[in-house]
């Protein structure tokens, strides 16, 4: 530990003197002599810089990266402009972080403050939080803020993402809530079985849009009948749909949620990748985490603070529905670059590609024996076919260096963005076609 720390050998004595020790040892003195370390840990000896960067790349070499990638499932491959790369890469921004000096962070509240702005935008919103740690935690943090003391269950869509669906079942678990799952109905959101489950306990109702399937809900028809209960209506949204398709305040949603990594993060290993959350004026004191807002310093001069916090874990504890205390600040930047790079006609470019390459993939693959869509209704950039030989396919695409789609329940989940050209899509249906004529 002394060498982490920025103090002499005879300061550290002299502060444990002031303490009345006369060790460092004499601060575990209540631990149990057994639990002490009396030898080394078994741990390799350091390595040189060069050594590590040598390690690290023989790890590295081990990764499966892929030329083609038609896979989605709620992690999605865009291309991101070379700028958005570059601008949150700067050390002013790398180390970003929640700001508790607002007066000393005016920089990282304004990017925020853009950020929020382009989300409300995107949503139809009227105020945006500043982001929270994915999207399963803003379906699950949107269904927390709904709830009163009457109305305590939680309805979610069985065509939502999987792991949206478990986010939420886990917060409710913690708070001795309950999560009903509204069945599906050919791929979508059953509206009548919703109709039967909207009783006077349900607080909320999640759907999202478009589905773990693909598919557009209908959106406005179900935000009809959660409103005639007396519930609250989270939407959950694929923000680069959202360049074409209609908002979620229009739709009748009181709450738009989303995972944001579609608008300028790579794909990885799970992240890191934010959440957005936007609602009405009416519950924005209901938003957890942090706002953000606009307002003038003693100069009379444009300045940025911490507007609402009124939900985090260190104010009205006892009282609070969140214990978001923080935020993905420099992925709200990565998000607010790209945002500026595409510019709202850049946006709708990308979301109209993507759905006519997807359409264009689903019409050309139906076109082979054995392959059919699995459901009808309309869809974005994602579908499901049902397909034999679906493991022989997977593997002869990965060979050339495609990732396929993701094996559902009945059938593959196949998708396309802007970066899939027709000579590739072309080249994956005829190895598609191949493997199943064996």
């Amino acid at each position: 530990m002394g060498s982490y720390v920025p103090s002499t050998q005879a300061e550290r004595l002299e502060m444990l003197k002031a303490i009345g020790l006369n060790d460092y040892k004499d601060l575990y003195r209540d631990v149990p002599a057994e639990m002490y370390l009396d030898a080394p840990l078994n741990i390799p000896q350091g390595m040189s810089e060069m050594e590590v960067a040598n390690a690290v790349s023989a790890m590295a070499a081990k990764n499966k990266v892929f030329s083609t990638i038609l896979r989605g499932a709620g992690a999605y491959d865009h291309y991101i402009p070379s700028i958005v790369k570059y601008i949150p890469a700067k050390e002013e921004f790398l180390t970003a972080y929640t700001p508790y000096q607002a007066e000393m962070s005016q920089g990282i509240l304004q990017s925020i403050f853009e950020y929020q702005t382009m989300i409300c935008e995107l949503t139809g919103m009227d105020v945006s939080n500043a982001s929270v740690y994915d999207g399963a935690t803003a379906a699950a943090e949107a269904a927390a803020m709904c709830r009163d003391r009457k109305r305590r269950v939680t309805l979610i869509s069985a065509a939502a993402n999987p792991d949206t669906i478990s986010t939420v079942r886990t917060y409710c678990y913690g708070t001795n809530d309950e999560l009903r799952v509204i069945p599906a109905k050919d791929g979508k959101t059953d509206l009548e079985a919703l109709k039967e489950m909207l009783t006077p306990d349900v607080a909320s109702v999640y759907i999202q849009q478009p589905n773990f399937n693909g598919l557009f809900e209908d959106a406005e028809a179900i935000g009809e009948a959660v409103h005639a209960a007396g519930a609250m209506y989270v939407m959950g949204c694929n923000p680069t749909a959202l360049g074409i398709m209609k908002t979620p305040k229009d739709c009748g949603a009181d709450v738009a949620v989303g995972e944001a990594q579609s608008l300028g993060m790579p794909l990885s290993y799970g992240g890191p990748y934010l959440g957005f959350m936007a609602t009405t004026t009416k519950h924005m004191r209901k938003l957890p985490g942090r706002i953000i807002g606009e307002t003038v310093d003693s100069k009379g001069d444009r300045a940025y603070c911490l507007a609402l916090q009124a939900r985090e874990q260190h104010i009205r504890r006892e009282k609070a529905s969140s214990n978001i205390c923080s935020n993905e600040a420099l992925c709200a930047l990565i998000v607010g670059v790209y945002c500026s790079a595409v510019g709202p006609d850049g946006l709708a470019s990308v979301a109209t590609q993507s759905m006519s390459k997807a359409h264009y993939l689903a019409k050309e693959l139906c076109k082979i024996p054995g392959i059919s869509m699995k459901y009808t209704g309309e869809f974005f950039h994602e579908f499901v076919v049902e397909m034999p030989k679906v493991d022989e396919v997977l593997k002869a695409l990965e060979e050339a260096g495609i990732l396929g789609g993701l094996p559902v329940d009945g059938g593959v989940l196949w998708c396309a963005t802007e970066k899939a050209s027709k000579a590739v899509l072309d080249k994956t249906v005829a190895i598609v076609k191949e493997v199943c004529a064996k």
